[in-house]
């Protein structure tokens, strides 16, 4: 009987849990995302000196014409357009360069014009908005790394002004 008992005990045992041969579990899994936008993006700069200069010329001068380049940058398929607002916010890229001598009584503004070409024939204003490019400028980006040079050319159609030093700022404004 003691062998019964024996036997008994090891089967007991065995269905307890106590096994000599186990089997693996399969294993519990989950999933997740890595998500994330990418939204579009501009960088513009203005180009040496971050000026038109149109240099010292005498009051007979007429049509004094200079260029400078700025560069712009877009994220990859972003359309852009481009406009040029001169500060005395003509949407039409025709300024007014005024002087620092006002307090002396030079009130004098000494007017010019912002092309797009080399001819000078293509005005250059501030009137492209994120979808259209009205009278500025547009292109596609091609990744911010990635920068398109254009060049702006200005001109002054005469320098009969009170002698003095001129200036202007032109905000350059990308829509995209």
């Amino acid at each position: 009987m003691y062998l019964k008992t024996t036997g008994l005990a090891l089967v007991l045992l065995a269905g307890a849990g106590f096994a000599v041969k186990a089997e693996a579990a399969s294993p519990a899994t989950a999933t997740f995302q890595v998500t994330m936008t990418i939204t579009k993006a501009c960088v513009v700069t203005a180009g040496t000196g971050s000026k038109i200069a149109l240099g010292s010329v005498t009051a007979t001068a007429v049509n004094t014409k200079g260029s400078n380049a700025i560069t712009v940058a877009c994220s990859k398929t972003t359309p852009y357009y481009i406009g040029l607002a001169p500060s005395n916010a003509s949407t039409t890229g025709a300024g007014t360069m005024t002087t620092s001598d006002a307090l002396a009584g030079n009130t004098d503004k000494v007017p010019y014009q912002l092309y797009s070409d080399s001819s000078y024939s293509v005005v250059w204003g501030n009137t492209a908005t994120s979808t259209t490019v009205g009278n500025g400028v547009s292109g596609t980006g091609t990744g911010i790394a990635n920068t398109s040079s254009l060049t702006v050319y200005a001109e002054a159609p005469s320098a009969d002004y009170t002698p003095d030093a001129y200036a202007d700022t032109v905000t350059v404004n990308v829509n995209f």
